[in-house]
């Protein structure tokens, strides 16, 4: 995965997301920093910043399989929040269930400490 493709998406760019394969796999890593706190008390990554992280992890894992430069297009996003994403450095993998000619299903993890204990999941369909 090239880093000009991540330059290429804005919001990978403001979350300063970084790439890496990990046993053969796309991981997607996304730094802590105090910006992406949406609640200061606990503190707690915000939840829009999770969900953006998510579906990012998504397009990117399409991207990675189809060798392409093109970014697909969400057609639907789903986003479930399983556990509150303290101040550290957030991890995702995506999995791929469906690659059609144009529409593809993509379900992916969140985690920080383990992948055994997700913080967030996401499920989207993905006009390629």
């Amino acid at each position: 995965m090239s880093r000009r493709v991540l330059d290429a998406i804005p919001y990978a760019r403001f979350l300063g997301v970084a790439v890496e394969h990990v046993d053969g796999q796309l991981e997607c890593v996304l730094p802590f920093r105090d910006e992406i706190v949406g609640n200061a008390r606990l503190p707690a990554v915000h939840g829009g910043v999770l969900g953006a992280f998510l579906e990012l992890t998504a397009l990117l894992r399409l991207l990675d399989e189809s060798g392409s430069e093109r970014v697909p297009k969400p057609i639907t996003f789903m986003a479930d929040y399983l556990r509150t994403a303290g101040p550290t450095t957030t991890r995702a993998r995506a999995e791929i269930f469906k690659l059609g000619r144009r529409i593809a299903t993509v379900h992916v993890v969140a985690w920080q400490d383990h992948p055994s204990r997700p913080v967030a999941s996401g499920n989207g369909k993905f006009l390629l």
